[in-house]
């Protein structure tokens, strides 16, 4: 009889196999990347999170509180907690912008710039990491951020 039930039922619950879910591989990948960021980031005491906010200060060196969330899909309730603790590491600096009081500006500081020196090589070790080739590295790239467009 249970025999019977799995059969009928495989086709009908066959969406609830984890093999045939797009997000658990995306989901699984993260985690095994961020695995392999740790202890490169723990060598500069920076999280992740940290590294991405600094990697946009890097090239912008001034941002909105939420043109930053904009850029790293985070809310400010993620990102304010953790500005607050790069500021106390003295890698960024937050002040209230002149013309506009409610928004938050977020600059870089000369401590934070000099980490830029010391992960420069955090990319090619990571991409060292992954058995990908270029072309797959950019179609992936294209891929997710077709669904992160969405």
């Amino acid at each position: 009889m249970q025999n019977e039930i799995e059969k009928s039922d495989s086709g009908k619950y066959s969406c609830l196999r984890l093999q045939n879910q797009l997000c658990f591989p995306l989901y699984a990948a993260s985690r095994e990347i961020l695995r392999n960021y740790t202890p490169l980031l723990k060598e500069l005491d920076l999280t992740y999170t940290q590294y991405i906010v600094l990697m946009v200060l890097w090239e912008e060196k001034i941002v909105s509180v939420g043109d930053l969330g904009n850029r790293l899909f985070l809310d400010t309730g993620t990102l304010s907690p953790l500005l607050k603790s790069m500021e106390k590491k003295s890698l960024l600096k937050r002040t209230r912008d002149s013309a506009d009081e409610r928004i938050v500006k977020i600059s870089i500081t000369e401590e934070g710039e000099k980490l830029k020196e010391k992960a420069v090589t955090i990319p090619e070790k990571i991409g060292g990491c992954l058995k990908i080739s270029k072309d797959e590295a950019e179609s992936l790239y294209k891929i997710l951020y077709k669904i992160l467009s969405n």
